[in-house]
């Protein structure tokens, strides 16, 4: 958006305090459809897909030029997802106050009083339940009994309140999409204003059916956006290794695209028997929902096979056996590595993943030679384990491909690089506190120009094994 588009919709959301008197007339039909077509206002209707701010679109562009203060709620049957429809003639309903805007007034002036996000239940003979229920507008001289009473409750003596109950017309208008009714839009006009028209009934339909649409896809939006976050969460580590001696973890992560909330990396911390602990990193193939349906299937499987403390290859194994039965699994790759601290030792294996890296003691980073073998999925996996005595307090890095893989160097190049930005910790050691010193040093790698451009899921997994004092 230009800068002057951005000035005009700022104006538009945001006029000027001005005083009932100075808001100015009410604007026509005509000038009310020209409002909603061709100022910033109305463009800004659905240019968001986000339920409060397209609520927000749309009692600004109805307030003050169309009416005095208008609302919108939506059922909350419908923002919760029920796939039941609205009953014909339900005996109350539930609505979610979604937006509010009396004139030109911020909605923090009045947030006290009626609360955005507040659900409020109408019985049957409200206009609202009956606009619901039979689908069209319903128009009155006042604010009809229920709700007078409501906003008494509300604010006694505030003078915002009185001037909602003494509004001279009132108009609600029911949201429906695909037949079925999912809300409504409520306006009120005061003392000295012209009645709702049936002209002004017909350009707030016309504004409540592109509403909706705007309203719907923010909803759909949200959904997928809370199951993704639900994806990602229960990617975290659950604090496995918080319990065991001698391992301290941290991790990150960041999924490809700016809209793309989980990817196909995976990562997790793997609490073992006899004082040890899996670390394990993998990446399946490509990207979107069905990279992440696999890469949940096949985290879910690393954690079934440590829970019966099978060995390093035999996880293996088993993880190419599932995701050879898994579509989209195919080629995916990973690492593992198993902690044990009662021998000092840290045992690595690969299935096709790029190499982990080591650093002794603030000494310089380097890679763990691994037989890489070949990709989970193929169904005939071999590979050997390699075991790292670990005498000195030692970093190691497990990290997935988007960190090292570009179209401007080879792998090898780009896991040197990786080497050279753990290189530049110097203050690792010295942290007061192990987590967080862990934490910042994934933290600096993620926002380093490492990381600029690429366009694959980023994970890290680092880790500072301490060896058993004797």
């Amino acid at each position: 958006m230009s800068r002057k588009g951005a000035a005009v919709l700022e104006d538009a959301m945001h006029p000027p305090e001005r005083s009932r008197a100075e808001a100015g007339p009410l604007l026509g039909t005509a000038a009310l459809r020209r409002r909603l077509t061709a100022s910033a206002a109305g463009d800004a209707i659905g240019s968001v897909l986000d339920l409060r701010t397209t609520g927000d679109h749309v009692v600004h562009a109805l307030t003050p030029g169309f009416c005095r203060a208008a609302s919108v709620y939506v059922l909350e049957r419908w923002l919760v997802g029920e796939s039941a429809g609205m009953p014909v003639d339900p005996p109350r309903i539930e609505a979610r106050r979604l937006a509010l805007r009396m004139g030109p007034g911020a909605r923090e002036e009045y947030s006290d009083v009626l609360p955005i996000g507040e659900v409020l239940v109408f019985p049957r003979d409200t206009p609202y339940a009956r606009a619901l229920a039979t689908g069209q507008p319903q128009i009155l001289a006042a604010v009809d009994a229920h709700t007078a009473d409501r906003l008494a409750s509300s604010g006694p003596g505030d003078a915002r309140i009185d001037a909602l109950l003494r509004s001279t017309s009132f108009l609600v208008a029911p949201l429906r999409l695909r037949g079925s009714a999912v809300g409504f839009i409520a306006c009120t006009r005061g003392e000295g204003e012209p009645a709702f028209s049936v002209a002004d009934v017909a350009a707030l339909e016309s504004l409540a059916t592109r509403a909706v649409v705007a309203l719907d896809n923010a909803r759909l939006y949200e959904r997928e956006r809370r199951t993704a976050l639900a994806i990602r969460a229960s990617l975290l580590p659950t604090g496995a290794a918080s319990g065991v001696e001698g391992c301290r973890v941290a991790h990150a992560y960041r999924p490809a695209g700016d809209g793309d909330l989980v990817g196909g990396d995976w990562f997790d911390v793997l609490r073992r028997s006899n004082d040890r602990v899996g670390l394990i990193v993998g990446d399946a193939m490509g990207h979107g929902p069905e990279a992440a349906v696999a890469m949940i299937q096949l985290r879910t499987a690393a954690r079934t096979l440590a829970g019966l403390d099978v060995d390093p290859q035999g996880l293996m194994r088993g993880l190419d056996a599932l995701a050879a039965d898994t579509p989209g699994a195919s080629f995916a790759t990973c690492v593992y590595a198993e902690w044990d601290l009662r021998r000092g030792v840290c045992t690595l294996i690969s299935a096709g993943h790029p190499p982990p890296l080591i650093r002794v003691n603030g000494g310089p980073a380097q890679t763990v030679a691994l037989s890489a073998g070949l990709p989970l999925g193929l169904g005939d996996w071999t590979g050997e384990p390699v075991d790292i005595p670990v005498r000195e307090s030692t970093l190691l890095l497990l990290y997935s491909d988007g960190l090292v893989e570009s179209r401007d160097a080879d792998i090898d190049v780009g896991i040197a690089r990786l080497a050279r930005a753990l290189d530049e910790v110097k203050d690792i050691d010295e942290a007061e506190d192990a987590d967080d010193g862990l934490s910042g040093v994934c933290g600096r790698i993620m926002d380093s120009p490492l990381t600029a451009g690429t366009a694959d899921d980023l994970t890290l997994l680092l880790a500072r094994l301490t060896p058993p004092t004797s």
